[in-house]
C-alpha cells in the first residue's frame, strides 16, 4: 500500500541537468511509491507520458516575466503534448506595480488558453511568498493576489516556485487559506524535504505538495 503522503505529493525534477534516464528515473519512483504526478521541463513531457504516469509541468518558470504571448503558446504546446497539469508563474511585477487589471487578465487568458475542449487540464498559478516579505501590508497583498488567481479560474493557487527568495511556510498557507476560502485547492513547493513539514502543510491547509525529496519524505519514520 502506498504511503497516506504519497497522494498528495508531485514529485519534481526541474534541474538544467536532467536528462532523459533522470526522467524515466523519476516517473518510475511515481510508479512505486503511488505519488500523485511527475513533474518535468517542458521538453520530457512527450518522455514522461509515454511511462503511463500523469505527468505536469512549469510555464514562464522560475519568473513569470514572458510575454503573455511567450505563456499562451508554451501553455498550448503543453497540452497538445499531453500535459496533465501545469503550474504557471504569473508575472507578480505586475501586480506589485498597482496593476491588477492587467495581472487579472493574464490570468484569465492564460486559463482560458488552458481549458482546451476534451482537455481537463489542472492549472495553478504560482505565488512566491518571499516577494512580499519586505511589504508593510504583506499580508493583505499576498491574499489579493490569491483571491486573483482564485477569481481567474484556476484550480490551485501554489506557493512558492523553489526558485523564489524562500520557500512556504505553515503561515503562508494560512493567509493564502483565509484569503480564498475552504473550496479552492492550494500547493506548496519549495524546501518541503521532511514528513514533519509535509504533514504540517497539509494540516495547514494545502492538499498538494510539489518536491524533488518525496521519497524521502514517504520513508522516514
Amino acid at each position: 500500500m502506498p504511503h497516506p503522503l504519497a497522494q498528495h505529493l508531485d514529485f519534481a525534477n526541474h534541474h538544467a541537468t536532467a536528462t532523459p534516464a533522470d526522467i524515466e528515473t523519476l516517473c518510475t519512483k511515481v510508479k512505486e511509491y503511488g505519488f500523485h504526478a511527475a513533474f518535468v521541463n517542458a521538453c520530457y513531457i512527450t518522455l514522461a507520458k509515454q511511462t503511463g504516469v500523469r505527468v505536469g509541468t512549469v510555464i514562464s518558470f522560475p519568473l513569470g516575466q514572458d510575454t503573455m504571448i511567450a505563456k499562451i503558446t508554451a501553455v498550448n504546446e503543453a497540452v497538445q503534448l499531453g500535459a496533465d497539469e501545469l503550474d504557471v508563474v504569473p508575472n507578480i511585477g505586475t501586480f506589485l506595480a498597482g496593476n491588477t487589471d492587467a495581472f487579472a487578465a493574464e490570468l484569465k487568458e492564460i486559463v482560458d488558453s488552458a481549458h482546451m475542449p476534451g482537455r481537463p487540464i489542472v492549472v495553478k498559478f504560482i505565488l512566491d511568498p518571499g516577494y512580499f516579505d519586505a511589504l508593510p501590508n504583506k499580508k493583505e497583498q499576498m491574499q489579493a493576489t490569491a483571491r486573483a488567481i482564485k477569481a481567474s479560474g484556476a484550480d490551485y493557487v501554489k506557493i512558492g516556485s523553489g526558485m523564489g527568495p524562500r520557500g512556504p511556510s505553515v503561515e503562508d498557507v494560512a493567509i493564502v487559506r483565509e484569503a480564498v476560502g475552504p473550496d479552492m485547492k492550494i500547493k506548496v513547493a519549495g524546501g518541503i524535504d521532511t514528513k514533519a513539514e509535509a504533514e504540517a502543510c497539509i494540516t495547514a491547509g494545502a492538499v498538494r505538495i510539489g518536491t524533488s525529496h518525496a521519497i524521502e519524505i514517504v520513508t522516514q519514520p
